[in-house]
């Protein structure tokens, strides 16, 4: 991850005294196949839009174009936040499912802000680092 940096936790194996990594599950390569299963039937096997797929506010944007947009920066939180929940969906009046309410995967508690872990789930994490590899 880039721009945070990961605190994996696992109150089981903790208690045992090992410390989990997730490493395997929280990777560019697995965030491909989350977007394959997840998000490619709108924005594209390439996350390029589809323009044959148009949402209440337009076609299913560019997802390779998020950094640009952005003044040339990966927005990483904002990202997961934007795919996460309803708060933007419903403030945009876009038909993208929120996928919060589905399995994400376990979670990871990651530092966002100095001293400050929150639990994200690998498969989301896992879906940015993706989105942030196929960035033009």
């Amino acid at each position: 991850m880039t721009q945070i940096r990961s605190i994996t936790l696992c109150a089981t194996l903790l208690a045992v005294g090992c410390t989990p990594t997730l490493d395997d599950q929280v990777t560019a390569t697995r965030g491909a196949q989350v977007f394959a299963e997840n998000c490619a039937a709108c924005h594209g096997t390439n996350a390029r839009g589809a323009s044959d797929l148009p949402t209440a506010t337009g076609d299913a944007p560019d997802l390779t174009l998020i950094a640009q947009r952005n003044g040339g920066t990966f927005p990483e939180i904002e990202t997961m936040a934007t795919i996460y929940g309803p708060a933007y969906h419903q403030s945009r009046g876009t038909i993208m499912p929120e996928f919060g309410a589905d399995d994400l995967g376990p979670l990871v508690v990651v530092e966002v802000e100095e001293g400050v872990g929150t639990p994200i789930p690998a498969d989301l994490i896992a879906l940015s680092e993706y989105l942030q590899s196929v960035q033009r």
